[in-house]
């Protein structure tokens, strides 16, 4: 895949084993908090056009939809195969998977999406083994409670560290649906059900 990061163009290298299992398992998590989120969506490898510099195609991203307020948008479908519609503007949430792209990802990726207005961006670095988690505009870091990050953008969206590091998919899943039975969980449901209506 090509994205163009500060108006120049990166094409990525080929995608590793472990890249492709480490991406899996997040995405599964994150289509579980979709499906109990209504008002979220998760797209995997979808293009996104953050400004005129950058377009990128980010491994995972979890956005609120347009219809509950949410900071991106969808461009209209164009005519012919591969014309959208595509995302505009900065998801809430995005996701990268890092191993030969560890540098990228979190100095040149981590500064345009802090620059777009990305709320949230997680790394999961595989070597050395390790997840970042920024909040931006802050440029501060989530650090794990009790090895468990919880993200402060998607209320109830919990990631346990080291079984996602490990690839212990019941673990993962295991400590989401403790995230999803979460009271603040609920209020962010009812949230977005509100800003719909609005």
């Amino acid at each position: 895949k090509a994205e163009l990061l500060a108006g120049v163009v990166y094409v990525a290298e080929p995608v590793a084993q472990p890249h492709g299992e480490a991406h899996v398992l997040l995405s599964s998590a994150f289509a579980a908090y979709q499906a109990s989120t209504p008002g979220v969506q998760v797209c995997d490898n979808a293009t996104v056009i953050l400004g005129d510099e950058d377009e990128v195609q980010p491994d995972l991203f979890l956005r609120i939809l347009p219809a509950c307020q949410g900071r991106s948008r969808d461009t209209a479908k164009g005519a012919g195969a591969g014309k959208g519609p595509y995302v505009a503007g900065p998801p809430e949430l995005i996701a990268e998977v890092a191993l030969s792209s560890r540098s990228i990802d979190l100095h040149l990726k981590r500064q345009r999406y802090e620059r777009s207005g990305v709320v949230e961006y997680l790394v999961v670095c595989l070597q050395p083994a390790q997840i970042r988690w920024f909040v931006f505009p802050c440029a501060g870091e989530l650090s794990p409670d009790e090895g468990v990050f919880r993200s402060r953008a998607f209320p109830g969206l919990w990631v346990h560290a080291d079984a996602l590091l490990n690839s212990d998919y019941h673990k993962v899943m295991r400590v989401l649906n403790e995230g999803l039975s979460a009271p603040e969980h609920a209020e962010f449901v009812a949230r977005l059900a509100a800003a719909r209506k609005s």
